[in-house]
């Protein structure tokens, strides 16, 4: 089928279609304009139809179909056909044919109308889209334009951008030229200012240019690769060395300014040093010397803030000096006579007291005037060293001739706790900062206590202990324990003294001594005075106990030792130290039998291939040998015990072992006799034995019990004088117990086994085991 020629394109339907799209979205319309096209499309609605259409539309309305004027027409002439009359079959016929031929008309013409009214708005839009066709094209070719346009625009933007850049990079590098010319184009200024006759140090602009000089210098320093800036560099420090000596000079002459000041007010006060020693906190020392230097604190205080670099620490550490050998000329004489005073009137350890406090006072009132004019170097200690410590020197030279020769160890002590613990302790730890200067000498005149009570403590365990000689009264037990229970009787009130009066002198020495040192000397120092005095003591007692033992009796001397090392034993337990010490020894002992293999030619001495050469063992041997005075002790006191135990029970019971001794010996003879036969019964029954006949053995049975109720309650007696604690002489009296009631047991079984029960009875009276360990038990808790 061909086209139509009223048909639209698709081309142009769609390119108009596009185009309002992009319309509609790049030219939005405001809600005014939204409602300006609503109010027309209202008004349009009720438009009327064009003059041709009305007709029609009427026509419509009256018949139900769409026709014309010529369809009008038609239709008269139908009914005028309608109306004809037929009178053959011809004329119906061509009635027939006429009539189908008019309806057929008549229904095609409807809908060519139709066609036709189509192909005429064809026609109109056709016409539309050939107009938006066009109207794109112009639009197309506007956009193009306004793309060159733009392009064209935004060149011209970049290039604009680019020399503004390039503008400021080089405004910005003239600047950075002139700044860092600037640098070198200050020297100039700065030179002319410090050489000119009125610049000084109280000036306005001499800190500000001191500042840029600093400035100046620091960055030549960095920045080595500039031409000639070694020269610049130079030239800076010169002026820099010249700023600075003029602060020293200035600083020098103000403290001096102010120290004269101050000499002059004392000079006027009085002139007597004396009324101005009372008070040298008081504002003639310190107040006056602080207003007259006060203008010094905005320069120093300039200098600590740039203390980071070496110069400015050099001229800080020159001021510190210059105003610590300033203050040193104003408070020396003042220290020195207050001191001196302190020194004349009081004994040494009051001295310490009075002459510690006074310094720490002179001290703390320095260091607060110090922080005054140097905020930010008081916390070091160093800073103030140059003033401190010749102050502090002068008290330990005054304090050191009278610890040489003291001997006291309780004055030596008292020294000890008031340097460790009031001075050192209290007062310094309240203000460490303020008088942190003062530690080192008062720890130095508490190491020169602690050396003078070491050497004392040495002498006195030397002489007092070691080498004491005792009275007769000191060796009087027990009469001496006897008496001290009487007048214990007498005495209602607990007094230790009569305690103490029981005890051997050197006893009593050692305690107090490790008493006083031990809260006084270092541990390890006193760990080696402790082991040393607890040896010597118990050395001094041993020999103590021998000569009791030759004066009174063993038994005195043995209960005399048990008694003392039970209490040495008790009172060095509390002391938590070791009384244990290491000695080194070199022994040379192994090099002999070389030497002599050398004189007869079997080594050599400098054959160094072998192991047997001198050089390789000329090296002493390095001996340790350790020594423990508790574990002697310990010893010594088991020892004692054991002793003691054998004597009493020998004492009470020797007949006994010796009636127990003899028959094992006679029947080892007898068997040994018999071995050979094979018999082991005795030849000759025990009783018939001369030692062993019922009266013998009824002789010593009796013995025995006689002890037992006459020496046995003695030696309890004398347990009881000489060991006060009952559980001590229960631990000791158990053992005696126990070989009494063993040597019976053992004697009852040799008469069971060789007596008849009679004999044993009658002859003998032999007390049952049980009746002994009553008797004894009696005697037990006394």
């Amino acid at each position: 089928m061909a086209t139509k020629p009223g048909v639209p394109r698709s081309g142009a339907i769609s390119k108009g279609y596009n185009f309002s799209t992009h319309w509609e979205q790049n030219t939005p319309l405001t809600e005014q304009q939204q409602a300006a096209i609503a109010n027309l499309a209202h008004a349009v609605v009720e438009r009327p139809l064009p003059p041709n259409l009305a007709q029609d539309r009427i026509l419509e309305q009256q018949n139900g179909l769409t026709v014309s004027t010529k369809d009008s027409s038609f239709g008269l002439e139908h009914s005028a056909a309608m109306e004809a009359v037929l009178v053959s079959t011809n004329e119906f016929y061509k009635w027939f044919t006429d009539l189908e031929s008019a309806l057929k008309s008549e229904t095609e013409e409807k809908y060519r109308h139709y066609v036709d009214t189509l192909m005429e708005r064809i026609q109109i839009c056709n016409g539309i889209l050939q107009q938006v066709d066009d109207t794109l094209d112009l639009f197309n070719e506007l956009q193009l334009q306004h793309q060159a346009v733009a392009t064209k625009t935004k060149t011209l933007h970049d290039a604009c951008d680019r020399l503004l850049i390039e503008k400021q990079r080089l405004i910005e590098f003239s600047e950075a030229l002139r700044s860092k010319l600037n640098y070198f184009d200050e020297l100039e200024n700065i030179s002319t200012n410090f050489y000119s006759p009125n610049m000084n140090v109280l000036n306005e602009n001499f800190l500000p240019l001191l500042k840029r000089l600093d400035d100046c210098i620091t960055y030549v320093e960095s920045n080595p690769q500039y031409a000639e800036s070694s020269v610049y560099l130079l030239k800076f420090r010169q002026l820099q060395s010249r700023a600075l000596g003029m602060i020293r000079s200035h600083v020098l002459a103000i403290l001096k300014s102010a120290s004269s000041q101050v000499q002059a007010a004392i000079g006027s006060s009085g002139g007597s040093k004396a009324s101005v020693s009372e008070g040298v906190e008081a504002s003639v020392i310190y107040v006056r010397f602080k207003a007259a230097a006060s203008e010094l604190k905005p320069v120093l205080e300039e200098i600590e803030s740039r203390a980071s670099r070496k110069e400015y620490t050099q001229i800080l550490a020159e001021c510190h000096k210059l105003y610590c050998e300033q203050r040193l000329s104003l408070v020396r004489g003042i220290v020195h006579q207050r001191i001196s005073e302190f020194a004349k009137k009081e004994a040494l350890p009051s001295l310490t007291r009075s002459g510690c406090a006074y310094l720490m006072q002179v001290c703390q009132l320095e260091h607060q005037l110090f922080d005054h004019f140097f905020p930010s170097s008081a916390e070091d200690v160093s800073s103030l060293a140059p003033l401190i410590d010749p102050l502090s020197t002068y008290l330990y030279d005054t304090l050191r001739p009278k610890l040489i020769h003291e001997t006291n160890i309780d004055s030596l002590c008292e020294l000890v706790d008031i340097l460790k613990v009031e001075v050192l302790g209290e007062q310094l730890s309240r203000r460490s900062e303020s008088l942190a200067g003062l530690r080192p000498t008062l720890e130095r005149i508490l190491a020169d206590v602690h050396e003078r009570l070491t050497f004392r403590a040495r002498t006195h365990i030397r002489d007092e202990i070691s080498n004491y000689l005792p009275l007769d009264e000191d060796l009087d037990y027990p009469a001496k324990l006897e008496k001290a229970a009487t007048d214990e009787l007498e005495t209602t009130s607990d007094d230790e003294n009569l305690v103490f009066k029981t005890w051997y002198p050197p006893l009593e020495k050692t305690l107090s001594c490790l008493s006083k040192l031990y809260r006084c000397l270092e541990p390890e120092v006193f760990t080696g005075l402790a082991q040393e005095v607890v040896e010597v003591c118990s050395i001094s007692i041993q020999k103590a106990s021998k000569l009791i033992s030759k004066r009174s009796s063993p038994m005195d001397g043995q209960l005399f030792l048990i008694k003392h090392l039970l209490i040495l034993r008790e009172k060095i337990a509390p002391f938590d130290i070791e009384f244990s010490v290491t000695h080194k020894e070199l022994d040379f002992s192994h090099l002999l039998e070389h030497l002599r293999r050398i004189l007869r030619g079997q080594a050599s001495l400098f054959d160094w291939s072998r192991t047997t050469s001198l050089a390789r063992t000329l090296s002493p041997r390095v001996l340790e040998s350790q020594i423990d005075a508790k574990k002697e002790l310990e010893k010594s006191l088991k020892a004692t015990c054991e002793e003691f135990i054998m004597s009493v029970t020998k004492l009470v019971v020797d007949p006994m072992l010796s009636f127990v001794t003899k028959v094992t010996a006679v029947k080892v003879a007898m068997s040994g006799s018999q071995n050979q036969k094979g018999e082991l019964v005795m030849a000759k029954p025990l009783k018939d034995q001369a030692f062993a006949t019922p009266d013998k053995v009824a002789e010593l049975v009796q013995k025995v019990t006689t002890a037992i109720q006459q020496e046995l309650p003695m030696v309890t007696r004398k347990m009881k004088l000489y060991l006060q604690n009952s559980e001590t002489r229960k631990i000791l009296f158990k053992p005696i117990q126990t070989n009494i009631v063993e040597a019976h047991v053992q004697v009852l079984s040799l008469l069971k086994a060789e007596y008849s029960p009679e004999e044993i009875q009658g002859m003998i009276k032999m007390p049952s085991i049980q009746d002994l360990q009553a008797q004894l038990d009696t005697l037990e808790f006394f």
